[in-house]
């Protein structure tokens, strides 16, 4: 079995279109996609329409915040949310379209189960809206709840930062592995990155391949100039949320 695990690719095209192309090339068909598809970018309607094809895909907190009211979402946020609402009703496209987008949406699930593995987009405890970020290591209450609902493995986005949290309480950045690591008897929540807005300093695409218990964190570079162009040309969203796709942050 050999599955690509992707996140949070809020509505980057360039950057879902490189990362299935990677994918493409490894020869994998089966992709995993853990929420969070639109919100941020410029490119709600493309990034649906391939999320479509995923084998599975769950519901994020920016696909909630499309459906329903935003909570908790700074301004900026809140601002690209509402936008992307616009775009998704917008009498421009094809009714049928429009309705199939918001139906998919709408019935995407909180959570996957199968075989010792969890996929979520935010933790174990809170599907949705919980983050869990690498100095929640220090905090050793929060971690064993989290991993008391944990049967083996958990695989979960929403930070952006890619990495391994143990059992033990550490937390193991793909550098530190050689972007490799072997799942094994301790519990684990594996953050696979973020497709279309990485935090971790390096703005490359990230995402992950599980294959029999080894997963891989992938690195993928793509023409972010060009997703930070049309966020710039589009009133609505937020300069800020182009310039980070630069920084990586």
């Amino acid at each position: 079995m050999k599955r690509a695990l992707i996140s949070d690719i809020h509505s980057n095209l360039e950057g879902l279109e490189a990362v299935l192309a990677d994918i493409k090339q490894q020869g994998i068909r089966e992709i995993y996609c853990l929420g969070d598809i639109i919100g941020y970018g410029p490119n709600p309607r493309e990034c649906i329409d391939l999320a479509m094809q995923c084998e599975v895909c769950l519901l994020g907190n920016h696909d909630q915040g499309a459906l329903f009211d935003p909570e908790g979402f700074n301004t900026g946020a809140e601002r690209a949310i509402f936008w992307t609402r616009d775009q998704l009703e917008s009498p421009r496209g094809n009714p049928a379209d429009n309705a199939k987008r918001w139906d998919f949406l709408g019935e995407l699930p909180r959570n996957r189960r199968e075989n010792g593995f969890l996929y979520v987009h935010g933790s174990a405890r809170n599907p949705l809206n919980e983050y869990v970020f690498p100095e929640d290591i220090y905090n050793q209450r929060k971690m064993e709840k989290i991993f008391s609902l944990i049967e083996h493995h958990c695989f979960q986005g929403h930070t952006h930062v890619p990495g391994i949290f143990t059992q033990s309480m550490n937390f193991i950045s793909p550098e530190e592995v050689n972007y490799t690591y072997r799942l094994g008897d301790e519990k684990t929540m594996i953050n696979v990155g973020s497709v279309g807005q990485p935090r971790d300093g390096d703005p490359r695409s990230c995402y992950v391949v599980l294959e029999d218990g080894l997963i891989t964190f992938r690195r993928v570079p793509y023409d972010f100039e060009q997703t930070i162009k049309k966020i710039y040309d589009t009133p609505d969203l937020d300069n800020f949320l182009g310039d980070r796709l630069r920084e990586g942050r």
